[in-house]
């Protein structure tokens, strides 16, 4: 492959031990590289998370294509399980190894050596931005939220955008993610009267009420799915009471749910049938509660249509595979990104991504520059 090598790109990233919200050097790779090639670079800090903006063009062209992408990884676990080092990246018959390998420095690698290429083989009449951000694992409070504040403030803006996480479930080039369901947790607490498990009608405990409340939420249908969205889901996840005497009915008792999203509904709306239900509780058992709810993102959707198709085209011309257009899987940073411009996803195949001794073929990082590159040849010519 002649110019920019993505997969030494790849490994130069990997060997940094960006842990979120640690950067370990990873974007000063990036930035080194995309600034001797000709691109603008700006950081783009905020809350001691670093962020990197780069642009090659005419800032404000009316013709400008972006790349999103985090080099922030998840911690290693048990290092002793790995059978490579997790910030070796190491290649071992065909397959590169290393904590971020899939999840996502490759992408960032990938669509880094496209569009450097590109830039320089065929400079187009318009511009590429890429916004790379070191919070994607964590919070992601500081992250791709500070790049579009940052753009917003400078002035600079994506006609449409590219986020590279990994896509596929199964096989290169098999899906493309053209929305995300929305995500939210409650923390609910209920609070009874503490008492002697021999003299219950002494106490109020708080199990039974909890109980009732999680099978309200459990064994309640949210919805059956819309045209581009599976149905939405709620998940109860924890059940506590710290409790460990069995002569004792304890005074409080905590759980928390997850709900996964589609767009039949609002963080709102959920919101308040949540609370009409503990509301109902509290009538029905005589007990008190308090609830915390957090708001990871919305559902969105980019519908079917000219981004959507370019970026299927090319995957198919690299792939010879015709990619699903998926809203599945949890969220990413274009939950973000939906609310400057149209964005789609599109990476490498995810299934070890997270895991002991995660990998990504060598010839799939190759392949996903190239994919990249026709994205943009197609984009801008």
């Amino acid at each position: 492959m002649s110019g920019q090598d993505p997969v030494a790109l790849t490994a130069d990233l990997v060997r940094c031990a960006s842990v979120t919200p640690e950067d370990a050097g990873a974007l000063d790779v990036l930035h080194d590289l995309l600034s001797g090639a000709g691109f603008e670079c700006a950081w783009a800090d905020r809350g001691g998370i670093r962020n990197l903006f780069a642009r090659w063009g005419d800032k404000g062209h009316s013709k400008t294509f972006g790349f999103n992408g985090h080099t922030d990884v998840v911690p290693v676990g048990d290092a002793e399980a790995w059978t490579m080092p997790p910030f070796g990246a190491e290649i071992k018959e065909g397959v590169l190894y290393g904590r971020g390998a899939t999840d996502m420095k490759s992408g960032v690698a990938a669509f880094a050596a496209a569009a450097i290429d590109f830039v320089q083989a065929t400079p187009p009449e318009g511009a590429i931005i890429l916004a790379i951000t070191g919070d994607e694992e964590g919070d992601a409070v500081d992250g791709t939220t500070a790049l579009l504040a940052h753009m917003e403030a400078a002035g600079e803006r994506m006609d449409v955008c590219l986020v590279g996480e990994p896509t596929c479930p199964d096989k290169m080039g098999d899906m493309i993610k053209i929305g995300r369901r929305g995500s939210m947790t409650a923390w609910i607490k209920v609070i009874g009267t503490q008492g002697h498990s021999a003299y219950p009608h002494r106490a109020n405990n708080p199990l039974p009420a909890m109980m009732r409340l999680m099978d309200r939420f459990a064994s309640h249908e949210l919805d059956d799915g819309t045209e581009h969205f599976d149905p939405s889901t709620l998940a109860v996840v924890t059940v506590d009471t710290g409790n460990p005497a069995t002569n004792v009915i304890p005074a409080e008792c905590s759980s928390a749910v997850n709900i996964r999203f589609n767009d039949s509904h609002s963080g709102a709306s959920l919101t308040q049938w949540i609370e009409e239900e503990i509301a109902c509780i509290e009538t029905d058992f005589g007990v008190k509660t308090e609830v915390k709810i957090k708001i990871s993102g919305e559902s969105f959707l980019t519908p079917p249509g000219a981004l959507s198709d370019l970026v299927a085209r090319a995957v198919e011309a690299e792939t010879g595979v015709t990619p699903v257009l998926s809203t599945t899987g949890g969220t990413s940073d274009a939950r973000f990104v939906k609310d400057h411009c149209p964005v789609v996803e599109f990476g490498l195949v995810g299934q070890s991504m997270h895991q002991v001794d995660e990998h990504v073929e060598v010839a799939h990082i190759r392949q996903l520059k190239d994919i990249y590159t026709r994205i943009l040849a197609e984009y801008f010519v």
